[in-house]
């Protein structure tokens, strides 16, 4: 068990300092944008709320890169895995074409959002500035996938630091207009970001090109159209994929709104606690990163019963570590909400949905790790039918019923946004049990030799 626990880590340490380093990313920008204007700050939570839900859709199609390039890897058929990564690049700019679309004419949504005149101009320059990084940002979800899939993810981390020293100078360029240059505000804070973007991409692509370790793949030895057969394989895994990403992304955005209508205090209360939740599911979503590429590997090179080993050495570290997360979060509770607000009220009204993130976190960390080894089994349309079921249906309607009372009989303490954290839970509770148990049986059925179907 030690032995899976230090190749977990060991792949999931680059995985977590890059994804606080995109984290860092929108922290900034939030900061920067603050200062310059109200009606910026409020264009760039509109638009990023829209760029977000787009992005994090298209790149969970081409996360199905990863699975697949991971078994590959592991039965060492490497120049399929070029091949795989040439159809994958195919893919990405057919994607890119058409959320470009979705992002420079994202007036039918705006309208969706009422907003006013001034914050929609603001957030249309945003989000079409935007769309001219969006093909540079899939083509490095592809570079991403493939160095995760051969257990390189030091190389991601690199980059991904790189970009955050670049970002904060950027920002102080174009939002504020240093150096004789124009100040653009929220767009500015668009600029920086497709500016690097395309720097992550190129250099992506150079890297690819150059390192020993991609050699064998022969990625760009030659030129290739698309092939609908593989086009269609990644598609068939990827789109549930993206599906079951947008299902986790837009059950959150819905509980935000629907808790807004409780006041700006109890908002700024689920904020906190939000943001704490994003925080520490990066350790999870890292360890489930390095197990599902360990596990496809082995899938690969046919060591099944390895691969269960992996998958349930992987899954108990994070839910053991999650024990540990839950259990500073209890004791440090009132330090923890203070080094967000001085305000005694948001403060009262963060307290007890901290409480309940501390047991959230343990079903995230279950249903997160469950999930990312499903994938490295090419098992994605039943988790994300599982997904839907337990985030949209106890999730979101639960926690409707709960914190509005529908039925006039739900205790005050269960009302509010409690209600909805509790549901909310509860449905992370469901869908971790449901993955754990499907992928239970999926990795009995390879295992014992049968298709998975």
């Amino acid at each position: 068990m030690f032995d899976d626990v230090r190749k977990i880590a060991g792949l999931a340490w680059p995985v977590l300092i890059g994804q606080l380093a995109i984290i860092a990313f929108g922290v900034i920008d939030t900061a920067m944008v603050g200062r310059f204007s109200a009606t910026d700050l409020a264009a760039l939570g509109l638009g990023s709320s829209i760029y977000i839900s787009v992005y994090i859709g298209l790149t969970g199609i081409l996360t199905a890169l990863q699975p697949i390039a991971g078994q590959l890897y592991g039965a060492a058929r490497y120049e399929e895995i070029g091949e795989e990564v040439r159809q994958a690049l195919w893919l990405a700019l057919a994607l890119a074409a058409l959320g470009f679309l979705v992002l420079y004419f994202p007036h039918p949504l705006l309208q969706l959002a009422r907003a006013p005149e001034a914050l929609r101009e603001r957030t249309v320059s945003y989000l079409q500035i935007l769309a001219f990084g969006l093909p540079a940002s899939l083509a490095f979800r592809v570079y991403s996938s493939l160095t995760n899939a051969v257990g390189q993810p030091r190389l991601v981390m690199i980059l991904q630091i790189g970009a955050l020293m670049l970002k904060v100078p950027l920002n102080l360029l174009l939002i504020f207009g240093k150096l004789g240059m124009p100040a653009l505000g929220g767009p500015g804070a668009a600029l920086a970001s497709i500016l690097i973007n395309w720097t992550l991409a190129v250099v992506g692509m150079v890297v690819l090109t150059k390192l020993d370790v991609f050699q064998p793949f022969a990625i760009f030895r030659h030129f290739c159209w698309p092939v609908w057969r593989r086009q269609a394989a990644q598609l068939k895994l990827g789109v549930p994929m993206g599906l079951s990403y947008l299902i986790e992304v837009t059950s959150y955005t819905f509980m935000a709104l629907f808790i807004a209508r409780f006041g700006t205090t109890t908002l700024a209360g689920h904020q906190i606690a939000g943001n704490i939740g994003a925080v520490l599911y990066m350790t999870p979503l890292s360890i489930g990163i390095a197990t599902s590429t360990l596990v496809a590997q082995a899938l690969g090179a046919h060591r099944y019963e390895a691969a269960r080993t992996l998958a349930r050495h992987g899954i108990a570290m994070a839910v053991a570590i999650a024990c540990g997360y839950g259990v500073i979060v209890l004791a440090l509770r009132p330090v923890i909400i203070a080094g967000y607000t001085p305000n005694a009220q948001v403060l009262q009204a963060a307290m007890p949905l901290v409480l309940i993130v501390a047991f959230y976190h343990l079903c995230d960390a279950l249903q997160i790790t469950s999930a990312f080894v499903l994938r490295a089994y090419r098992v994605a349309v039943v988790p994300t039918l599982i997904y839907a079921i337990a985030l949209w249906g106890v999730g979101l309607g639960g926690g409707y019923a709960l914190g509005f009372d529908l039925g006039g009989w739900v205790p005050e303490s269960l009302t509010g946004a409690r209600g909805f954290w509790l549901a909310n839970t509860a449905s992370l509770l469901i869908a971790g049990v449901g993955l754990a148990l499907y992928l239970r049986s999926i990795s009995t059925r390879i295992g014992a030799g049968r298709h998975s179907g």
